[in-house]
């Protein structure tokens, strides 16, 4: 629910909007970059990419906010492919690409350089280059009927209502998604620190039209997450290079209100101005071969164990807050593609569709 069912866009076609992005150290030499998206697949989301979609890690290598190096997904029509032998379980499959672009073609189209392809739920690869693309656990955990309280409490009581994390309920646990993996060699990206965010866009026969951004966790759910205003749509829709002029202000005074109700801070104001430097433009920084961790102390990368949605919290009220739940790491690897097997059918027995749970 980093971003999940966050605009109207990404609840009427879950398969184009971005739920989570992870950036960190793959083996040797290498760098791991991921995306989820299709929150709560197979129960209340397909299981399948959007065959008109491209999906995209950006990355800004001279810190300007723009990309000057992305990897391009792009998927096929969907096709049933064999189910088990005992019928219990069915999927599909769609032939993949992956590209890398520079220049033009990383900022807009379908060009660039093909890196491999093959099919999703397979790992591909060549040259020290891996891709993966299918079904996979969230990982991503919150208490999100807490959070809905809380900023109820926020919004409609002008209250700071640290008390609704009570629960200790993970409304994702035992629920997939679609994940997209790609592990490079470091020499493909450069060294030093690179900015870096997920996109998903329409392509085809019209021009292409971004629908959902990634770039840093909550920023829509909590920061951007005013409904008498239509920011979390324009956020989606917009580039890190728009953040400062966009958002900067929205974000500063949602901080300085929150830490004014909280009694947090001598100087919500600045707090709220830190903050929003903090957050604009709302990009991943992580320095190329070095151990990823999103955390109080910093952002440098994100590991799929990372428990971001502490540290957001935390940043915004100015105070320790967690909700209890944390992501499974059972459910991980260690090697590629590093998500863990996806829950089956038997794990999920008596879970009700999220569809559109009280998140948003």
């Amino acid at each position: 629910m980093s971003h999940h069912f966050d605009t109207p866009t990404a609840r009427e076609d879950p398969r184009i909007c971005v739920n989570d992005f992870y950036l960190f150290d793959g083996a040797a030499g290498t760098t791991v970059m991921a995306m989820t998206v299709n929150a709560d697949a197979g129960l209340s989301a397909p299981d399948t990419f959007r065959d008109e979609g491209l999906y995209a890690f950006r990355f800004d290598l001279n810190g300007d906010a723009r990309e000057e190096l992305t990897f391009k997904f792009r998927f096929g029509e969907p096709r049933h492919a064999d189910g088990h032998a005992d019928g219990s379980e069915h999927r599909h499959v769609q032939d993949c690409q992956v590209r890398m672009a520079s220049g033009e073609d990383a900022l807009r189209g379908l060009g660039g350089e093909l890196l491999v392809e093959g099919e999703t739920g397979e790992v591909v690869g060549r040259s020290g280059i891996r891709a993966y693309a299918g079904l996979a656990p969230d990982l991503f955990a919150i208490d999100g009927e807490a959070l809905h309280g809380f900023m109820t409490s926020f919004y409609k009581e002008q209250k700071y209502n640290p008390q609704a994390f009570v629960n200790r309920r993970n409304s994702f646990a035992n629920r997939n998604v679609s994940a997209i993996v790609l592990e490079v060699p470091n020499r493909l990206i450069g060294e030093g620190t690179v900015r870096a965010w997920a996109t998903a866009s329409l392509v085809g026969h019209a021009p292409e039209v971004q629908v959902s951004r990634w770039g840093l966790p909550m920023i829509t759910h909590v920061f951007l997450s005013d409904h008498s205003k239509d920011l979390k749509e324009a956020f989606n829709r917009s580039l890190p290079s728009d953040d400062v002029a966009q958002f900067s202000e929205p974000i500063a005074a949602f901080v300085r209100t929150m830490t004014t109700y909280a009694n947090t801070s001598g100087n919500p104001a600045e707090h709220g101005k830190r903050i929003a430097g903090l957050l604009c433009p709302a990009t991943l920084p992580y320095e190329i071969g070095t151990f990823a961790s999103f955390d109080y102390a910093g952002f440098n990368g994100r590991a799929l164990g990372d428990d971001v949605f502490d540290v957001m919290l935390t940043l915004a009220a100015n105070h320790a807050l967690g909700d209890g739940v944390a992501p499974d790491r059972q459910r991980m690897r260690s090697e590629f593609p590093y998500f863990g097997e996806p829950y089956t059918h038997d794990e999920q027995h008596g879970l009700s569709p999220a569809a559109d749970p009280k998140t948003k």
